[in-house]
């Protein structure tokens, strides 16, 4: 499907990489990096200007709003293969399942977007594990090799837009294999069986990089982990230091090998109590930063000055409650995007709470207070 965009592009004298390589270095620019996060799948059902403009996804939502190219690339470096998904259980109003992260899942039959309550996993013990990896996570199968030269091709070094490497999760993916439960069990239970996961997600990650780095021009790096509640983080902070930070260190320092200094990973949550390890370890950049679940981004701003970047930030509860709360929040924020180091786009995925003509808005009022003066 061709897309048409709805509005003209942000005028600027930079191009899209050059931009976002000087704002998130504090460096001066012609205007903000303009882009957003996404939407909920809802959102393209339910905002008529989606619905009546065909928009069904966010990649030609990124079009139709005409926002600045960003572009990131990844590797197979986690499960593979996966589990195979079935029905094991049909009932009046759900559907029990297996997932391909191993996963047996509650979902709704009606199929609306939700998520799954969890029942069990495949993987609970040393022995689990054991058998697991040695099929599903094998650092010499074949299918984790990279075709460079396809990506080079579809993001030639000549491009004017960012181009992001994508470093996996070291927690948040095995939180997934195991269900929060049984993450909090295996914590006390089988640390080893843990730490050896975590070093499994490391090396995989550096293989994917030994693949590329040095071979293809990236601007920044990128992770994701959620690994944080709104009261905090769900593993202890020293299995987060001793264990997980060390792997975070040793794929920054390969990225710091390749001149990439930006690393940004998403994870939602209060992530304060963090912040240390991750700056220690080469994360710089936080990603989408939800507000109602750490604090407004100008508090950790003005903490980790000149060490922080954060993307996102915007709260999703303001867009949601009409044009006054909208111009006071980006009023709030304007300091941080005058001072670099910080883009400002709504904190996770927009909601289908949020108005239509409130969210065109927002977008235009970025514009008039961010654009090209």
């Amino acid at each position: 499907m061709t897309v048409t965009p709805c509005r003209n592009k942000w005028p600027g004298t930079l191009t899209d990489r050059e931009r976002f390589t000087r704002q998130m270095h504090w460096q001066s620019v012609d205007r903000c990096f303009n882009m957003e996060f996404g939407y909920w799948n809802e959102n393209f059902s339910m905002w008529d200007i989606f619905v009546d403009n065909g928009i069904k996804n966010n990649a030609e939502a990124d079009v139709f709003f005409n926002f600045d190219r960003i572009a990131n690339v990844g590797g197979n470096i986690w499960m593979s293969p996966g589990f195979t998904p079935k029905v094991i259980e049909e009932r009046p109003n759900s559907l029990i399942k297996l997932d391909a992260s191993g996963l047996i899942v509650e979902v709704p039959k009606d199929g609306h977007d939700t998520i799954p309550h969890y029942l069990g996993a495949s993987i609970v013990t040393p022995e689990d594990w054991k058998r697991e990896k040695e099929l599903r996570f094998r650092r010499d199968d074949p299918a984790r090799k990279v075709d460079v030269a396809a990506i080079r091709a579809r993001h030639p070094a000549t491009r004017d837009y960012p181009l992001g490497v994508h470093c996996g999760s070291m927690i948040g993916r095995i939180r997934d294999m195991l269900t929060f439960e049984g993450i909090a069990y295996a914590l006390y239970d089988y640390p080893d069986m843990l730490e050896d996961m975590v070093e499994t997600a490391c090396a995989l990650v550096e293989d994917y990089l030994d693949q590329v780095l040095g071979h293809i021009d990236f601007d920044y790096a990128s992770g994701w982990e959620d690994i944080c509640f709104k009261s905090g983080p769900i593993i202890t902070l020293d299995f987060f230091n001793q264990v997980v930070v060390p792997r975070y260190r040793r794929i920054g320092k390969k990225l710091h090998q390749h001149g990439i200094d930006l690393w940004y990973t998403d994870c939602d949550g209060d992530v304060r109590p963090l912040l240390p390890g991750f700056l220690d370890a080469g994360i710089n950049c936080l990603f989408p930063f939800e507000v109602n679940s750490c604090c407004h981004a100008g508090e950790l701003l003005d903490l980790y000055a000149g060490q922080l970047r954060i993307m996102g930030g915007v709260d999703k509860m303001a867009l949601g409650q009409g044009p006054n709360a909208i111009r006071a929040y980006l009023d709030s924020l304007a300091p941080y995007v005058a001072r670099g180091g910080y883009i400002p786009f709504c904190d996770h995925r927009c909601p289908p709470n949020v108005k239509p003509a409130d969210y065109l808005f927002y977008l235009d009022l970025k514009e008039k207070m961010f654009g090209m003066k």
